[in-house]
């Protein structure tokens, strides 16, 4: 699959705080890609670096096509309306309006309202659709659904998908795990300045070892147990149950969440 960004010993320090310590990693074109990692390991450095917003130090960022940014918030004037700033972004950058995407993110249902009347998730939607006018190739997302509500966030997720199967890059950002396993193809998880895992998040799994959550409900109460060996702890526990005389009504098993594994790699385990 060809690549549409790729970063070689990418360098960033302020100061004598180092950033970004020779990042390596590429994504490949039309898959949606999650940059992740713990509050300050150098996340929105390392965008502002590709998206050509702030300087490094050293090393090599290649783009193939268009770039767009939604930035979780943007410095429009309080009393334009969004029909209003979408037709100048679109004047701007030399494009037709697209009518199409403007309908489909619900802009023209705000032609009324001005920006500061705007909820939380109509800001979002009209951010994301004031990205799009330049109909780029590659689309960069930086918390896309903070401070959405739920039917906020499937309105987005739905987006998202509509532009991956439209053959869009998509690039982002998330402290959400639950949003990061169920849109992304591929993860990076950023520490110390580095890349520590590049992968699907089965391959994370995988990497990090096989942890399990059993929960185990009996007709009095309901408990909750992790493990990384599941034969050796369901036996041990169904022991357990059965010389104190418990009655198991019902056993639930799953693989540790995106979060779990997350945390656990980042420490370093």
């Amino acid at each position: 699959m060809n690549e549409a960004i790729k970063v070689s010993g990418l360098k960033k320090s302020y100061g004598a705080h180092v950033v970004l310590n020779g990042l390596d990693f590429c994504v490949r074109q039309g898959e949606i890609f999650a940059l992740l990692g713990v509050n300050g390991v150098g996340k929105t450095t390392s965008l502002e670096c590709i998206e050509g917003l702030r300087k490094y130090d050293s090393g090599n960022i290649t783009i193939h096509g268009r770039i767009g940014i939604q930035l979780q918030s943007a410095s429009l004037p309080e009393h334009i309306k969004p029909l209003e700033a979408a037709k100048l972004f679109a004047k701007w950058n030399k494009n037709p309006l697209d009518k199409a995407m403007l309908e489909a993110l619900g802009i023209y249902n705000l032609a009324k309202k001005q920006y500061y009347q705007l909820s939380t998730g109509q800001k979002r939607r009209l951010h994301l659709a004031l990205a799009l006018t330049r109909n780029p190739d590659i689309l960069f997302l930086d918390e896309p659904t903070a401070g959405l509500d739920v039917e906020g966030r499937l309105s987005l997720h739905k987006q998202i998908r509509q532009l991956k199967a439209m053959g869009k890059t998509i690039i982002l950002t998330s402290h959400d795990m639950a949003e990061v396993e169920n849109l992304c193809d591929r993860i990076a998880i950023l520490s110390e300045g580095k890349i520590v895992f590049i992968g699907t998040v089965g391959q994370l799994g995988e990497t990090v070892g096989r942890h399990y959550n059993i929960i185990i409900q009996t007709e009095n109460s309901t408990k909750k147990y992790e493990s990384d060996n599941i034969g050796e702890t369901l036996l041990s526990l169904l022991t357990q149950y059965k010389e104190n005389g418990e009655s198991i009504v019902d056993i639930q098993i799953n693989r540790g969440t995106l979060e779990q594994h997350f945390m656990k790699i980042t420490k370093g385990e």
